[in-house]
């Protein structure tokens, strides 16, 4: 695997898992929101995310595997999807409607999310780091020879 291929695959996560942790956060911030101008409670929102795709079959993909680990694989968001729960009805006596629809965020489910997607933008990190160090070393030796 190349640098330059290494560097991307990194790069590649990082961004994944930043586009994770910013939806994270709306949803936490949203998390009494009752109100939205759609209308109704705000919907708990859902990053996916899938390997960039290839135009080999799986046959090609696997003898490509077996030859060589040059294919390096990047990760990219395919979509920003909303939770299909349903709203949280709860009482509350002083309030106009009497039952409130409380968005469908649970703040413990965001937090073990949260700390999940910058611990794995954290090992993208250290990855990229780690690529970028031995590529200096190798600049390095190439000096001292």
């Amino acid at each position: 695997m190349s640098f330059q291929s290494s560097l991307n695959v990194s790069v590649s996560g990082m961004a994944a898992q930043r586009q994770r942790v910013n939806t994270i956060s709306e949803n936490i911030a949203n998390a009494s929101t009752t109100r939205t101008p759609q209308g109704g409670p705000y919907r708990r929102r859902i990053v996916t995310l899938a390997a960039v795709s290839n135009d080999r079959t799986f046959e090609e993909e696997l003898r490509s595997q077996q030859r060589s680990l040059d294919t390096a694989t990047e990760v990219k968001v395919v979509g920003i999807s909303q939770d299909n729960r349903a709203p949280i009805l709860r009482y509350e006596p002083g309030h106009p409607d009497a039952y409130v629809a409380m968005p469908n965020v649970n703040i413990m489910e965001e937090m073990v999310s949260l700390m999940e997607a910058s611990r794995s933008y954290e090992a993208n990190a250290a990855a990229f780091n780690a690529t970028k160090n031995m590529a200096q070393s190798a600049l390095d030796l190439g000096r001292n020879v």
